[in-house]
């Protein structure tokens, strides 16, 4: 589990209120969407499934250098294509400079194109958790990719938590780990909270039917919304927006009214990652050393235990503005 910041997630949670948008082509190459059947796929449970779907994209050559980047919460691999994002580090001349780098950007298990619930198991989809969806991403990598050995894995809030189990599991398959907005330590306070009550107002709806329902319940909607009022926007923001209670209502029943074709069995199986211990047990074997330029406290990003020898040898953990040191190594 790991409390992830609020703001990195909270829109794109039902797709309601986020819709990431690809930065300009001509910004960077451009992305190339494809996808692998992973066969046999154990989880964490002992379960097996026969295929599994990992979707992805790519961007730059595969002779580049390369990088792993991993989407947070009930995102995509797209999310992390914005101009915000992609378009301050993939372009010539930027940290991460995909004439450089072969940028690798999965869609991670229970997202996007990749394999979920709401595919056809809906329930009876195998409870996944982090160390499937690590799993997942080091068999694209290391049998359909073909990549020995990662320059960096960079991820976000949820794909943070990734990281730092990728880290875990895999140590010498990196240099360097990055994960944003992201800590090793079980999630909790508000930020628990609110997924609590998104997945119980859903689950406690009548029409939610142990998930086999044939009409979408109503409280997924208002639950998407609610979350998105109370975590995302910033109070600055919301006041321009609707300065007058007349226009408060007006933006709320435009929200409220907004299409919405999310599945929310897929979003409660992803939302419901965050609540399993077991990731905040294997963090606690981490021992995060940082670059001395980062802005942080290296005490701010490290447990009590000591990482293995050759962990500590090959593996570096960094805050994002350390990604900029990695281009110049």
């Amino acid at each position: 589990m790991i409390q992830q910041r609020t703001t990195t997630w909270v829109a794109a949670v039902f797709a309601v209120l986020f819709a990431a948008l690809p930065a300009s082509a001509a910004d960077y190459p451009a992305p190339r969407e494809s996808s692998w059947v992973a066969r046999d796929f154990r989880f964490h449970t002992g379960e097996v499934m026969p295929q599994v779907v990992l979707n992805y994209r790519t961007i730059g050559a595969p002779t580049g250098e390369p990088v792993l980047v991993l989407h947070g919460t009930a995102g995509s691999g797209l999310s992390m294509l914005t101009p915000a994002f992609a378009g301050e580090l993939f372009g010539a001349g930027q940290p991460l400079d995909a004439s450089r780098y072969y940028i690798i950007i999965p869609d991670t298990i229970g997202h996007g194109k990749s394999s979920k619930p709401s595919d056809g198991l809906r329930t009876k989809f195998p409870k996944y958790n982090y160390d499937d969806m690590v799993d997942a991403h080091y068999r694209l990598l290391t049998e359909h990719l073909n990549v020995k050995h990662v320059r960096a894995i960079i991820g976000n809030s949820m794909g943070g938590m990734e990281t730092w189990i990728f880290a875990v599991k895999y140590p010498d398959y990196m240099d360097v780990a990055v994960p944003m907005a992201c800590f090793p330590t079980e999630m909790s306070s508000r930020n628990w909270m609110l997924r609590r009550l998104i997945t119980d107002s859903i689950r406690n709806d009548p029409d939610w039917k142990d998930g086999q329902y044939t009409q979408q319940p109503k409280s997924a909607r208002f639950a998407s919304v609610f979350f998105g009022v109370a975590t995302s926007g910033g109070n600055q923001a919301l006041y321009k927006a609707a300065p007058t209670r007349e226009k408060a209502d007006q933006l709320l029943d435009q929200r409220l009214a907004a299409a919405f074709t999310a599945d929310p069995r897929s979003a409660l199986a992803c939302i419901s990652v965050s609540a399993l211990p077991a990731a905040a047990k294997t963090c606690s074997r981490v021992t995060s050393p940082m670059k001395d330029d980062s802005p942080m406290q290296p005490q701010s990003m490290t447990t009590t235990a000591k990482p293995s020898s050759r962990s500590r040898s090959r593996m570096k953990f960094a805050s994002m503005p350390f990604v900029s040191s990695v281009a110049r190594r």
